[in-house]
């Protein structure tokens, strides 16, 4: 087994690898643990230089967070360019569609289309595949299909928790369902789904979960989605009562009374930005308007590919935490056990 750690590109949604062009980049070194989990990355390949980066952030809560609204189009293509970690890898986003012409472009691959192999959601960072090679980008979604079919996770994601989950590890299983209210698509629990159900689009979802750290009336969980689904991690994770941080979609799902926590009816609970306790805003040293700006901390940390070749050895695919997740852990007291 390989381990490649990706570099970490300032928070931004993505950090990938692309697959097709298999010139090799010079400058490969070792680099320490990756920040918040014990995995340990043998090899970091040096990424392309770049002449511009992002701006400043200024005076914002969340260091390392990308801000895409403050990026012209050279400037996101330049940012992302900046991040490949070799010929064969680099970072993108599903809002960033647009600018893979002009991104292929740039690192040289001429009329060679980039395509999406694998990602999380847009609000999640960590990794995105993405190739230039149909064969390379068929053999390797055959490989996630296989995978998931057989049960064996590819991806772990780690997430920060406002809750501590019930016992340290088990699986979360739901079926799910995705509906349009008032204008938005949601995520549905749907309970004893019939035939019927699972005919018009309700499916069946399951994820692992592994508690790393807790303190601070949060957790550092590990999870592994064994399906998959919009969302899935989210409203798994108010399934157990424990939303993520900074899910400003699902978490109103989760009442509180007496301390006691309890689910509200999905159907009838509407979006609404997640308002932290006074005792977790100290901790974050956030006021309540900086948490309402709190960008979701769900992170796709690894990601298990098959060797390229035959006999080649698998590898695995590292991603760090970016700048402001590793601040949440740092105020939360949470690290690996």
């Amino acid at each position: 087994m390989r381990t490649v750690l990706a570099r970490e590109m300032g928070g931004c949604s993505v950090l990938g690898r692309i697959w097709g062009v298999w010139r090799r980049r010079p400058g490969v070194r070792a680099v320490p643990k990756a920040p918040g989990f014990g995995t340990e990355a043998g090899h970091r390949l040096r990424p392309r230089g770049s002449s511009k980066r992002s701006r400043p952030l200024g005076g914002q809560p969340f260091p390392g967070l990308l801000q895409l609204e403050n990026l012209s189009r050279e400037e996101l293509v330049d940012v992302l360019r900046a991040a490949v970690v070799d010929q064969k890898g680099k970072p993108g986003e599903l809002t960033l569609f647009s600018v893979l012409p002009e991104l292929s472009q740039s690192l040289g691959l001429g009329d060679q289309e980039l395509q999406v192999v694998q990602a999380s959601g847009k609000e999640t960072s960590g990794l995105v595949l993405l190739s230039s090679c149909p064969q390379t980008a068929s053999r390797l979604q055959k490989f996630f299909i296989y995978s998931r079919r057989a049960q064996r996770p590819t991806a772990t994601y780690c997430a920060v928790t406002d809750g501590i989950p019930a016992t340290s590890e088990g699986k979360i299983q739901a079926a799910l369902k995705l509906e349009h209210v008032d204008g938005v698509d949601l995520v549905i629990p749907v309970k004893s789904p019939s035939r019927k159900d699972f005919q018009e689009g309700v499916k069946r979802t399951l994820s692992h979960f592994h508690v790393v750290a807790m303190g601070s009336g949060c957790a550092l969980v590990q999870l592994q989605p064994l399906t998959v689904f919009p969302s899935q991690l989210q409203v798994h994770m108010v399934l157990q009562l424990c939303p993520v941080l900074g899910d400003h979609t699902y978490s109103a799902r989760v009442g509180t009374v007496l301390d006691q926590r309890f689910l509200l009816p999905a159907e009838s609970t509407k979006p609404q930005r997640q308002v932290p306790d006074e005792a977790l805003l100290r901790r974050l040293c956030l006021t309540p308007s900086q948490a309402a700006q709190l960008p979701l901390h769900l992170h796709l940390h690894c990601l298990h590919l098959p060797g390229m070749r035959p006999g080649e050895a698998p590898m695995k695919l590292l991603a760090p935490l970016p700048s402001y997740f590793s601040r949440t852990l740092q105020c939360l007291g949470l690290h690996q056990q």
